[in-house]
């Protein structure tokens, strides 16, 4: 294994991404030993190479081509600006980056932050957007517990990463405006050569097939023969679903998938079409 070529990915070291990034490789079948406290680990089964960084540093090794691939979050990714390929979005780690204000400050758009003073961690993003409004601000970068600055007299505004909403609360502030919707992308530098293209097309089927699984539930239940039809109707499945005959005579067994999206609404028609013994059994992985 280790004489193949083998494709270098940096990951989270710690924070809020790390423990998803390393439990999706893990879903895909690749084994990770000894990952806590290691700045590096190859798996023994799969041609891969594990960096633990911190996150600001993922998207500049992956351009520089230090690492060929990465695990970020789009937020990361906006304010570094490298020049890297985004391959997949991963599903995990969804925020936004927002504007926030005291509760007791009314909120009329982009104007309303004119000659004011913005804490935030992000200050490409907020000059960005400032240029873009043509607003005059002024902009002071902190590394952690923006949503304090207000409290302190630092500043009349922050722009900081929300995901509840809680911290905000806590602190006397509200979110006033979305800036970005971020989540947990696959970036990839520019020079990957024919051997790592290839790996990095095993590595994004094993992904794809671990992200629609998790999309979807694997449904059983039994409907009486006269109904079959219209229940056959209300399930899309993969192809059409699975009708194996009951014991009882004039049952059926039905099997198939149903997207999370319209889960809950499918199954209540299903119930009222005269099926009955609902399973929801969750899948491992799907293939298509």
């Amino acid at each position: 294994m280790h004489n193949e070529p083998i494709l270098k990915i940096a990951i989270q070291k710690s924070g809020r991404l790390s423990e998803d990034s390393i439990a999706l490789l893990k879903e895909c079948g690749i084994e990770l030993r000894n990952v806590k406290d290691r700045l590096r680990t190859v798996s023994d089964n799969f041609p891969i190479e594990v960096f633990f960084l911190r996150d600001d540093d993922i998207p500049e090794y992956v351009e520089d081509g230090v690492a060929d691939l990465g695990i970020v979050g789009q937020n990361v990714l906006a304010e570094k600006n490298r020049n890297v390929q985004t391959i997949e979005a991963l599903g995990f780690g969804k925020c936004r980056l927002s504007i926030a204000l005291p509760k007791t400050v009314a909120y009329e758009g982009a104007s309303t932050l004119e000659g004011k003073r913005i804490a935030t961690s992000y200050p490409v993003i907020v000059a960005g957007y400032l240029k873009k409004n043509n607003i005059n601000a002024t902009v002071h970068e902190i590394s952690g517990s923006v949503e304090i600055a207000p409290g302190i007299g630092l500043a009349d505004a922050v722009v900081d990463l929300v995901s509840s909403g809680g911290t905000l609360f806590m602190n006397g502030l509200k979110e006033a405006e979305v800036l970005l919707e971020s989540q947990a992308v696959l970036i990839s530098n520019n020079q990957l050569n024919k051997h790592q293209q290839t790996i990095l097309e095993k590595l994004l089927f094993r992904i794809r097939a671990v992200k629609k699984a998790k999309k979807n539930k694997y449904v059983l239940m039994n409907a009486p023969n006269e109904k079959l039809s219209e229940i056959i109707s209300l399930l899309p499945g993969m192809k059409s679903p699975s009708v194996l005959p009951l014991a009882e005579s004039g049952w059926s067994s039905v099997h198939s998938v149903l997207s999370e999206d319209e889960f809950w609404e499918k199954i209540e028609q299903l119930k009222k079409a005269g099926a009955e013994g609902i399973l929801v059994v969750p899948i491992e992985k799907m293939i298509l």
